[in-house]
């Protein structure tokens, strides 16, 4: 299948070189001809071949546009997370969709992850009984996160750009996805506390209500000079808990022998993106319904809005 890339970041960067070692053909689209892309628009690669499947990897406040721009030319979707900066067009986006019964994705390479997939196996199958709460947390120095660019001029910096921790992080989709459970309501504070040149918070803390009851908190940053990346599950019978440092997941429970499900030492980062793409690729073949379809993308999104809502307000925000 042809694809098409728009964006030629690092991300595009990434999926350009693994889509190719899955066997398939990719041209990128990009504005910056610095970046050396095969086309300047996604109407001049559309003019000179006809492509199956569009990446969308620019800047999160252009996705809906160009995701729209190319589900009107029929074309299955992968969107890099967050789905936008915003709700605008996504209604118009989502009837799109379902119109040319798109095989659609947003961006959740985490899922692929070993301890991530062991973690949700051990979940469902009630390893630790009903959860009753939850928390995970991730932070990273955002100038450390490309040392090879100015992180000022990045996406991540500017909020004209769709910048700023609570849409640059993965964790309001995966501790929805971990407990299989829908958010009701959230209660956020997110601010710039540090000196880093940007216009966008870079530390946020929310506080997640769920259906069930159930309790979760989630912490992203931008500030931490040490990368962390952790989870940790509290049910009626037991704790779950992962940390990327110590590359396993444990399970304790009272009156039992502690449980590790150790990560593969030689584990490739890179082979859970290899697997999101190769994931994709076989749903839009066989027409099935991805992990992350655009559906759920837009409700992880408009969770991240209430978070944002919330931080203004200084109160609870139903989702």
């Amino acid at each position: 299948m042809s694809i098409l890339i728009v964006g030629g970041g690092s991300i595009g960067q990434r999926h350009a070189k693994n889509l190719r070692s899955l066997g398939e053909e990719v041209a990128i689209v990009d504005v910056n001809p610095d970046r050396k892309p095969d086309f300047l628009s996604i109407d001049s690669a559309g003019a000179a071949k006809q492509f199956a499947i569009a990446f969308i990897c620019s800047p999160s406040r252009f996705h809906v546009e160009q995701a729209i721009q190319c589900a009107e030319q029929g074309l299955h979707l992968f969107v890099e997370k967050p789905l936008s900066h915003d709700t605008k067009g996504l209604r118009q986006l989502l009837k799109l969709v379902q119109l040319r019964q798109l095989v659609t994705m947003v961006g959740s390479n985490w899922k692929f992850y070993p301890s991530f997939q062991k973690m949700k196996e051990l979940l469902e199958g009630g390893a630790i009984g009903k959860i009753l709460s939850a928390r995970c947390q991730f932070g990273q120095y955002l100038p450390d996160w490309h040392p090879w660019e100015d992180y000022r001029k990045g996406y991540s910096a500017n909020k004209k750009l769709g910048g700023g921790i609570l849409l640059d992080s993965h964790e309001f989709d995966y501790l929805p996805w971990l407990l299989g459970e829908r958010v009701k309501s959230v209660f956020c504070v997110a601010a710039k506390v540090s000196k880093l040149e940007i216009d966008v918070e870079d530390v946020a803390e929310a506080v997640l209500i769920f259906d069930t009851g159930a309790i979760g908190e989630i912490h992203v940053d931008y500030i931490q000079r040490v990368y962390q990346r952790n989870f940790e599950f509290f049910g009626s019978e037991g704790t779950i808990r992962w940390d990327i440092r110590e590359k396993q997941v444990v399970v304790l429970r009272k009156d039992h022998e502690l449980e590790l499900y150790p990560m593969i030492e030689s584990y490739d980062v890179n082979t859970m993106y290899i697997e999101e793409a190769r994931h994709f690729l076989d749903c839009v073949r066989s027409g099935k319904k991805t992990v992350t379809p655009i559906e759920t993308g837009a409700k992880t999104l408009s969770l991240i809005c209430a978070a944002k809502e919330s931080s203004r307000r200084g109160k609870m925000v139903n989702v």
